[in-house]
């Protein structure tokens, strides 16, 4: 187990008060694990963006470093770079550039792939962010092959990203098989698994359904069979998760990203499963 693993923790801008309130305290007790930064997913255009510009805000005040997701959708270009100057303005020194869905209704945009959105935050911030991008080990549901989905990740790269964080996936060898494709066309910059805490079984299809990752048949059917035992599901995703993640180590995994559903504990399991943390 390295001595000092470089790990990331990501939250969804909440709605509400009390959906403030518990981020804020998922934080706090996450936090006591020296993260190299927390994320903030984006949501494109009017309240949903305003959320995750507001939580980013109140992390870095509060002391903690920060990676705003950001993304394209119907946002324009000006739109776009107000957002990262005020993020600059802050001290924020992280961004997730995305290329992100394009809300319904909204006309064709001038940016399409993310590695133009990377391509822009250097041309006018230069080096002041250290910039992630996403990687799919399972590929982009959108992708036209699995070759030209590596080919834009290497683009991304390119255009001047830092590392990528990967969807998450349930399979090590989709994560190890993609690695080798990825150092065949020469990209050699840090790739970090996502990971994904088994919470909640129709929660966890549904996202999965909508990204394309794949959860195995044998894994689908074993959460079915739980059913409304919770407390029993929990047990078991938490095992299987620690399983992964060993395998991913023992693999040479640069580190973790974890996709927290804003909540501390699944994932604080995980991570003293594989002794880190109290």
């Amino acid at each position: 187990m390295p001595s000092t693993l470089p790990l990331s923790f990501e939250f969804f801008p909440p709605k509400t008060p009390r959906g403030r309130e518990k981020l804020l305290a998922a934080r706090d007790r996450l936090a006591a694990l020296d993260p190299d930064f927390f994320s903030v997913t984006y949501g494109a255009g009017g309240s949903t963006r305003d959320n995750t510009r507001d939580i980013v805000l109140r992390i870095h005040e509060d002391g903690y470093p920060v990676a705003p997701h950001l993304s394209f959708g119907g946002d324009s270009e000006e739109e776009i770079l107000d957002l990262i100057g005020t993020y600059k303005n802050a001290g924020i020194r992280h961004l997730v550039a995305l290329r992100g869905d394009m809300p319904s209704g909204v006309g064709i945009r001038k940016l399409v792939n993310a590695n133009e959105l990377v391509a822009l935050v250097r041309r006018h911030f230069g080096d002041h962010f250290h910039i992630k991008v996403a990687a799919y080990p399972e590929i982009h549901p959108d992708a036209e092959s699995y070759e030209r989905d590596i080919y834009w990740l290497q683009q991304k790269f390119a255009a001047g990203a830092d590392c990528a964080l990967t969807q998450y996936f349930y399979s090590p060898d989709a994560y190890f098989y993609y690695m080798e494709q990825c150092q065949k066309l020469g990209i050699d910059k840090p790739v970090i698994p996502g990971i994904m805490p088994i919470i909640n079984f129709q929660n966890l299809v549904r996202f999965s359904d909508n990204c394309g990752a794949d959860i195995p048949r044998w894994l689908r059917q074993r959460m079915a069979g739980f059913g409304d035992d919770s407390e029993g599901l929990l047990a078991f995703g938490e095992e299987v998760v620690t399983r992964l993640c060993e395998r991913l180590l023992e693999g040479g995994a640069p580190g973790f990203h974890f996709y927290t559903m804003n909540r501390a504990e699944p994932t604080l399991a995980i991570l003293r499963n594989l002794g880190i943390g109290r």
